[in-house]
């Protein structure tokens, strides 16, 4: 009874340790004094009470978040926060999720300059030759120094502490990788004590490894899933931070965004390429390099431990110098795969740069008919494509001929010699050729043995042979990430680059005249008016190249109140003026004062061709501002209806759909109501300053009129650039370009003076002098055809006669 009271006692290990605890919790409660058990209660009494509380505020917070996201959506809008943060709500299931969008501080950008513009010398990109690219021509995309600087770069990027999300994932993905060579171990122990089970014809022992290796290939399989899911979101997580930092670097209030494509040109046509497909695969091929390198890495570590114990240090070496071996093989024989893919990427944009110029001038094209030369530019394009990638698969062909045969069927033949080992050379076959050499037992025995120890070498073996064949693969996945890290640090150095205004001088010489390296001209933002003090007009060439010269120097000012036209031919320089004021090109010389705020209480631009964007009517009139800051700002829907109605654009809430509907509003709205969108965002605004570029060209004269009233009544400050001599009687001054014989002169005047109305006045005699000479001038051209009418005939020995005229002529019928 004893011995059956110990065994039940055994068996209920799990009650004697709960009872065991319980009765120490009992003693220790039965010694605390009474006063500490009051302050004890008290104090659970209140966590639970604080506990519930904090529960009901954060229920009843979350329930407030939910009906202002729906409401918000609803709107496509969100919440700015004061540190500059927007909090937008997305659908999500049911209800809404709340994003919070930090924007990247400006002491981040300046402590990633350094790495984007003054690398190391041991990476050897900082010995730049005065061109356009970043990185230089001479360093081409590989597996070397300039690489690895520019990976840990775009890390920091990437990764930009260590409590951040993107570590957490890693540490994660780490942990479920590490798991999955245990299961490894543990399933190629597992295969061979089964086959040694079925040998045997233990019944028992084999259906109990077979539950057993059911059950872990259900945890293998969802170790696997588990760790796919989060190399997609560490992918994720990575373009997210990129996309930020370069959307936060590409659009400011530096014009990067414009500077970038027409001012440095080091990256080509456009970021567009470089943001939607080259950053994808950057983040993807980044993603998975922790799993294709770290993961093999540990997979061979442990692996080849567990040989070398089973096999003995002669299967080791071999190992190890069949990796070697390999590796230097297939780095030799392996094309530039870096190299290629960052010329493909550059190939792809070109040939979607090219797609993407058809789409924008469809309509003059299809006026032009000039459906054959596009079709030349695009069939030019892919072929020039199709030849690079052509080439390059043929490359890819026998270097993959080459790599498997050398990993999959070399190191196969290599495997089953090593794992021959302890059965021909037992005094070099590890603990099995020990126990090879000590077992004196029976034959089936040793060969049961044999075969269990050998399937799991086998195993052990295929497991590495994977290990190993992913790493010798992941060269070349090194090499395409090369590739794709040098396009995505070219982007980012540009645009540090264009941030920065980092445009040295070369070397040893002197810039060219009006380019990037020689701007000496100074903006000052803050000036109450409109001054320009002996500033050229140079239109900017692409970086290092200097600029063309339009007008040696222009001086005027216009303070509020003082409306300005500026007029002249075509090609003279009047858009270069606003372009210059603007910011959009550079002061190359001389001082440019202007308003420090854009639109409200600043000054505004409005273009020839009014930008109209993505989104509702109602964002169409606010532009640039969102429904947020339209919200915050105390505006109302019927006050937009009072100001469309003023540029006689009333009807279209009607006519769209009202404000919330959403088109493709350049093919809905013609030029004429383009151009009156435009004012209205004008008068919406209220902005003390207002530089027009053409933009009443294709509105009637009368609205013109009524526009130009309109904005002077608020209060806004004109400066027009035009053609057009009726839109004088609305300004005060009048800024007269390309005048002289060449076009480099201008004048400013006072439009009403007396010099003008005697100008004027000489003007109307001329044009009643030549109006007096009407009669003679067409006296004289009767008389002229009168002569050429009449018709003489000459012979040979009398004088010329006139010949009469036909007899037909005489009696025509009267009209």
């Amino acid at each position: 009874m004893a011995a059956v009271s110990t065994l039940r006692h055994a068996d209920d290990s799990i009650d004697v340790l709960l009872a065991t605890y319980a009765q120490s919790v009992k003693t220790t409660f039965r010694r605390t004094p009474k006063t500490a058990r009051l302050v004890a209660t008290i104090l659970l009494a209140l966590s639970i009470v604080s506990t519930g509380y904090g529960a009901r505020r954060w229920y009843n917070r979350r329930v407030a978040d939910n009906a202002r996201g729906r409401r918000l959506l609803r709107r496509n809008s969100g919440v700015r926060g004061p540190d500059g943060s927007r909090t937008i709500f997305v659908p999500y299931r049911t209800s809404t999720a709340k994003v919070v969008i930090h924007p990247t501080k400006p002491t981040t950008f300046d402590a990633h300059r350094r790495l984007f513009l003054n690398p190391p010398r041991a990476a050897r990109l900082g010995e730049r030759q005065h061109t356009p690219q970043v990185p230089p021509p001479q360093t081409k995309p590989g597996l070397n120094l300039a690489f690895l600087h520019q990976f840990l770069s775009l890390l920091s990027i990437m990764i930009p502490h260590w409590n951040s999300k993107e570590s957490g994932l890693l540490v994660s993905q780490g942990a479920f990788l590490m798991l999955r060579t245990y299961l490894s171990l543990v399933v190629a122990r597992l295969d061979g004590e089964i086959v040694r089970d079925l040998v045997a014809g233990n019944g028992t022992a084999f259906l109990w490894g077979i539950v057993k290796w059911c059950g872990i290939g259900g945890f293998a399989s969802y170790t696997n899933a588990t760790i796919k899911f989060l190399q997609s979101k560490v992918s994720i997580a990575f373009r997210t931070r990129l996309t930020r930092y370069i959307h936060d670097l590409y659009l400011n209030d530096n014009l990067n965004y414009y500077k970038l494509a027409n001012l440095d040109g080091g990256i080509g046509q456009g970021a567009d390429q470089f943001v939607t497909q080259d950053l994808t695969l950057f983040c993807a091929s980044a993603a998975s390099l922790y799993s294709s390198i770290g993961k093999p890495f540990v997979d061979i570590c442990v692996f080849n431990y567990q040989l070398f114990r089973s096999l003995g240090p002669l299967a080791l070496t071999g190992l190890l110098g069949n990796y070697f071996i390999t590796a230097a093989l297939l780095r030799r024989l392996s094309p530039p795969f870096g190299k290629l893919k960052a010329v493909e990427g550059r190939r792809e944009g070109d040939f979607r740069s090219l797609h993407a110029r058809l789409i924008t001038n469809a309509e003059e094209v299809a006026f032009y008919g000039g459906a054959d030369m596009e079709k030349v530019f695009l069939d030019k394009g892919f072929k020039d494509l199709r030849t690079l990638m052509e080439g390059i698969y043929r490359l890819k062909i026998r270097y993959n001929m080459l790599e498997d045969f050398v990993i999959k069927y070399s190191w196969s033949a290599f495997g089953y010699l090593i794992t021959s080992l302890p059965v021909f050379l037992p005094a070099w076959g590890g603990l099995r050729g020990a126990l090879e050499l000590s077992d004196s037992g029976e034959n089936h025995g040793r060969e049961r043995g044999r075969m269990k120890e050998f399937i799991t070498n086998k195993r052990l073996m295929l497991s590495l042979a994977d290990a190993g064949g992913r790493m010798m693969y992941s060269i070349k996945d090194l090499s395409e990430l090369a590739g794709y890290t040098s396009r995505i640090y070219t982007l980012i150095s540009t645009l540090h680059r264009v941030h920065a205004d980092a445009y040295p001088s070369p070397r040893g010489a002197s810039p060219d005249l009006f380019s990037l390296s020689d701007v000496q001209g100074t903006i000052h933002k803050g000036f109450d008016g409109v001054r320009l003090e002996n500033v050229p007009l140079v239109a900017p060439s692409l970086y290092p190249r200097g600029g063309d010269e339009l007008l040696e120097a222009l001086s005027f000012v216009v303070h509020s109140g003082e409306h300005l036209l500026i007029s002249g031919p075509n090609g003279v320089g009047k858009s270069a003026v606003a372009r210059i004021i603007a910011g959009l090109w550079p002061v190359y010389r001389g001082l440019v004062s202007r308003p420090r705020a854009t639109g409200t209480d600043g000054i505004m631009f409005l273009p020839q061709r009014p930008y109209l964007s993505i989104g509702t009517l109602r964002d169409q009139v606010i532009y640039p501002h969102s429904e947020m800051d339209m919200r915050d700002n105390g505006r109302r829907d019927h006050e937009l209806s009072r100001v469309l109605e003023e540029v006689r654009l009333g009807y279209l809430p009607d006519r769209e759909g009202g404000w919330d509907s959403r088109k493709e509003w350049k093919n809905v709205l013609s030029g004429g109501e383009k151009q009156r969108m435009g004012m209205a965002r004008l008068i919406y605004h209220e902005p003390r300053y207002a530089i027009i570029d053409e933009g009443t060209s294709a509105v009637s004269s009368d609205v013109e009129g009524l526009l130009y009233e309109r904005a002077k009544a608020i209060g806004t400050t004109l400066i027009t650039i035009s053609t057009r001599a009726s839109l004088k009687k609305y300004h005060t001054f009048n800024l007269v370009l390309g005048l002289g014989d060449n076009g480099a002169d201008w004048d400013f005047e006072r439009i009403g003076t007396e010099e003008e109305k005697m100008g004027v006045e000489r003007e109307l005699q001329e044009l009643n002098q030549r109006l007096a000479q009407v009669e003679k001038w067409k006296k004289r051209r009767e008389e002229i055809d009168q002569e050429l009418g009449r018709v003489w005939v000459k012979d040979a020995l009398s004088e010329p006669q006139e010949l009469p005229p036909p007899s037909y002529i005489g009696n025509e019928p009267e009209a």
